[in-house]
Order: structure tokens, then C-alpha cells, then sequence
């Protein structure tokens, strides 16, 4: 009897909340790494700084036999001044990029936890590739930007199409695009 292969197993369904255990921010942790360090070499060694210590930390979750069981997307919000809310470190594996909008829906669920919290402007410095994602989910141009020797667009939510999220933490599930 042979075992099977996982490993080119994609989960169909994915929870999309706030990270809380320590697990989910150890994941966080891996997956920040594995895109803006060793994918796309924008840091080195680290993509930490100063916001972590501030931000909320949001989760796009793998499950497997219906339990969380990997962190596969995520994405952090912080607000530097009241009312005034940022989205950055926007990050989803490769491997999951293309199968359930879970970029979209981190972003969904980043600005309307913002706009339960008060939020009167949610802002982000988007990569230049990801920006036609952003303007289909209602973003506004505002001029680009260089952050980190990479060219960026900042970029800002039309909130009305966010409706307030009071509890991140408990957010909700998502399935996979079928082919």
C-alpha cells in the first residue's frame, strides 16, 4: 500500500479572520518571510518594523478536514492617527494565489474591521501589479510612490463598500473558486 501525496493538496475552504493564537501569528511570521523575503527580496532577513507592534494582524486560514490548519494568506491594519487607518504586508502563498480571491477577501476584511473601529480613511501603498485588484474592489489612485526600492501605488478605499465589522476575530468562511 502506497501513502498518499499531500503536498499538492489546496484546501476548498478558507477562514478569513483576525490571527489570535499563537500559532496563526507564527504563520504570519513564515508567510511574511517567505513572500517579502525570500520571493521578492524586498527585505533582508526580516520584513518586521515598528507597526507590528500596533497593527492588527489579519489571517486568511487553510482548513483541513474542517479545522484551521494553516495560514495561507494575511494582511495588517494599523491606525497611526483616529480615524485615519493603513493596510500594508499584504501577502498570499503562491500556491493559493489563484484559487479563492483570498487577497480580495483579506482586503474586505481589513478595511471593514477598520470601518467598525471609526475608521474615516483607510489607506494602503500598493505594489504596481496588484493595483487593477484594488480598483475592481472600489480603490482610488492617489499617486505613486518608491517604498523599499519598489514603485507603489498609494491607494485609497471608497469605505461605502465596506460595511463595519465590530469582531475581526471571529470573521467568517470562504470556498474555493472552482476550475
Amino acid at each position: 500500500m502506497s501513502l498518499l501525496d499531500h503536498t499538492a493538496f489546496i484546501s476548498p475552504e478558507f477562514l478569513i479572520r483576525a490571527a489570535s493564537e499563537p500559532w496563526e501569528l507564527q504563520g504570519v511570521s513564515r508567510l511574511r518571510h517567505q513572500v517579502f523575503v525570500d520571493e521578492q527580496r524586498i527585505f533582508v532577513g526580516d520584513d518586521r518594523d515598528d507597526i507590528d507592534n500596533m497593527a492588527i494582524p489579519l489571517v486568511a486560514i487553510a482548513t483541513l478536514a474542517a479545522e484551521p490548519a494553516e495560514v495561507v494568506g494575511t494582511v495588517r491594519i494599523h491606525e497611526p492617527s483616529p480615524g485615519i487607518w493603513w493596510g500594508s504586508r499584504l501577502a498570499v502563498a503562491p500556491a493559493y494565489r489563484k484559487v479563492g480571491r483570498l487577497g480580495a477577501e483579506l482586503i474586505r476584511l481589513a478595511v471593514s474591521t477598520a470601518n467598525g473601529l471609526g475608521c474615516h480613511e483607510f489607506n494602503a501603498h500598493v505594489q504596481l501589479q496588484n493595483v487593477p485588484l484594488f480598483r475592481r474592489l472600489h480603490w482610488e489612485l492617489q499617486g505613486e510612490i518608491d517604498l523599499h526600492g519598489v514603485r507603489h501605488m498609494h491607494m485609497l478605499a471608497s469605505l461605502d463598500h465596506y460595511p463595519p465589522i465590530c469582531d475581526p476575530a471571529t470573521g467568517w468562511s470562504t470556498r474555493a473558486r472552482r476550475s
